[in-house]
């Protein structure tokens, strides 16, 4: 029978550590596979359909195709922090059925029926505003503490590696479906991700897991564990709006977003333009290892990241390994020393959750943490933006410029890693001497302006990962 730890209403729970370690593993058998499936379909829509044969049909020449790229992120960059900040009101599963898989779901269906230029671009900026707010970071921070975070990020980040490599393949056998009801290839890809996502989202509705709180999954004591091990962090009570502008002002914030901008242009541009000079067939096929690599990239990444409850080096390393990938493909190598590069570009993605978990990690509050998080992914919309206009036509197929632009962005992120780290280092430090200092004195912890308690990531007792 298993150990139940009788305790009263004022008394913590204590879980032996092989009870936390089944209560982590029953959460992510229930919520991290919802959340995976949920941010695949999302990045089925982002490519592969160029090479099907929508610019053709669609007439997209010169920079069209680039400029209905860009159409999705400007409505997915205004509607990332409205989207982010109403998962703390609104049931994540009711807001996963009725804007994330349904709504989205119908506009990518919709996409596989355009036949105009105009036509796509007003499709691609419903996209964009359905789409906004998907990352799902915020609601992992309800259920994970700080060093179990990363590993759970690159499980659904994960998914949209599996993405290219599904959609990749998938796009291969659809490639046999042109001409049938008078669609093409690239038609048929949208169609059947539109109604595959809106059949989902019934299923995540039932399915998914809203809070800890209410988690019945969970025993009493597995759910009161929960629930006090994130209440132990410390979290903010000041008002929304104190909160919502403290997170925008906040330098660590920008810093980091400066971080995930420089992870995310490179990956997106790969995205977009991954045709290698083959049959578009043969090109879809060749873009399944490279994110297969990826993905097993991410997770180990992630995995001795929380191990060793640093985030930086970890970030560090990827970048520096994808600009190998960006030097090599920049250069004038063989097609198949280019396709090695292409790898290593991909690998570099394994920084993005650390990027993402490195933000949420050192951000307290229920309001502010969710707003830095939706400016870091904003940074990320425009990262995408960008990139979808660097790699132009007339530069193909060695895109010079775009990747000497996507070289330069690297090379500026992993100044700000180390700008970043060091100054959290510096932070940690001060707060080291000064607790000490106190302590010494006997004195209390240091008190706000107004005669408030410090809290959240301000808190003399908060130490910033590294």
């Amino acid at each position: 029978m298993e150990e139940r730890v009788e305790r009263t209403a004022s008394v913590p729970v204590t879980l032996t550590p092989q009870q936390e370690t089944k209560v982590w593993r029953k959460i992510d058998r229930r919520v991290i596979p919802v959340i995976a499936v949920m941010y695949l379909f999302s990045f089925t829509d982002r490519g592969n359909a160029k090479i099907e044969g929508m610019t053709t049909q669609l007439d997209l020449t010169g920079n069209k195709y680039n400029m209905a790229l860009t159409m999705f992120f400007i409505p997915y960059c205004l509607f990332e922090l409205p989207a982010t900040l109403a998962m703390q009101v609104i049931r994540p599963s009711r807001q996963a059925l009725f804007q994330y898989q349904g709504v989205w779901g119908l506009v990518m269906m919709f996409m596989g029926f355009v036949k105009t230029y105009p036509q796509l671009v007003g499709v691609r900026v419903c996209l964009g505003a359905a789409e906004a707010g998907l990352y799902p970071c915020a609601v992992l921070t309800m259920w994970y503490p700080r060093y179990k975070l990363q590993y759970r990020v690159a499980l659904f980040a994960g998914a949209a590696g599996l993405a290219g490599a599904f959609s990749g393949f998938l796009s291969f056998a659809l490639d046999n479906m042109n001409g049938v009801g008078g669609l093409q290839a690239w038609s048929w890809i949208f169609v059947i991700y539109g109604i595959a996502t809106i059949v989902f989202s019934f299923i995540a509705a039932v399915v998914m897991i809203d809070y800890p709180s209410t988690a019945k999954f969970l025993t009493e004591d597995e759910r009161s564990f929960v629930v006090e091990t994130q209440a132990a962090i410390g979290e903010e009570h000041h008002g929304i709006a104190k909160q919502l502008w403290a997170g925008i002002i906040d330098w660590q914030v920008w810093a980091l977003s400066v971080v995930y901008f420089s992870v995310t242009a490179p990956v997106y541009g790969l995205v977009y333009f991954l045709p290698f000079g083959y049959s578009p067939s043969i090109s879809q096929l060749l873009t399944v290892p490279p994110y297969l690599l990826a993905v097993i990239a991410l997770v180990m990444f992630a995995h001795f990241s929380d191990k060793l409850h640093l985030r930086s080096p970890f970030i560090f390393a990827a970048q520096s390994i994808a600009l190998v990938g960006f030097i090599i493909n920049i250069s004038d190598a063989p097609s198949g020393v280019k396709y090695l590069g292409l790898c290593l570009c991909l690998v570099g993605s394994a920084a993005s959750p650390g990027a993402v978990s490195w933000l949420t990690n050192n951000l307290r509050g229920k309001y502010k943490r969710p707003t830095g998080i939706a400016l870091q992914m904003t940074s990320g919309s425009v990262a995408g933006a960008i990139a979808s206009n660097i790699f132009r036509s007339q530069d193909a197929p060695r895109y010079i410029y775009g990747i000497g632009l996507e070289i330069i962005f690297i090379g500026t992120g992993l100044v700000a890693v180390v700008v970043t780290a060091v100054t959290y280092k510096r932070i940690n430090a001060a707060r080291d001497r000064e607790e000490l200092l106190q302590q010494q004195r006997g004195e209390k912890e240091e008190l706000e302006e107004g005669g408030g308690k410090r809290v959240g990531d301000r808190a003399l007792s908060f130490r910033y990962t590294i």
